[in-house]
């Protein structure tokens, strides 16, 4: 929407970057069973801008599992609005932490474990 834009007219990558950090988190939640908090964010990298209207998609991937922590990757692209062509415009990596109800940092569930 327009006012997630920057002074050049384009969305803000701010915006982006938490709409990313939002879909990791949704990863991480449900990889770890429960709450997780972001840690760092390890990488992030700008392509293209987008535009107000864009359609953005968001295809996020555990890249690794530690005790309590896991790496995950987040993939932007967009639609123009009046095209069918889509294009990768933002890529990041986001740690984060399994947190038990204290705050404390708790073991990711092994994938295995029902």
């Amino acid at each position: 929407m327009p006012a997630d834009t920057n002074p050049a007219g384009d969305i803000f990558g701010g915006w982006l970057m938490s709409q990313m950090d939002l879909a990791a988190g949704n990863v991480a939640a449900r990889v770890s069973r429960g709450r997780a908090a972001t840690i760092a964010v390890d990488e992030m990298e700008f392509h293209k801008p987008v535009q107000v209207g864009d359609e953005v998609s968001l295809y996020a991937r555990v890249l690794k599992i530690g005790r309590s922590s896991m790496r995950i990757e987040v993939r932007a692209w967009h639609r123009p609005r009046c095209q069918e062509w889509t294009e990768q415009v933002t890529r990041g990596v986001f740690t984060f932490v399994a947190i038990d109800e204290n705050g404390k940092p708790r073991p990711v569930p092994r994938q295995d474990e029902a």
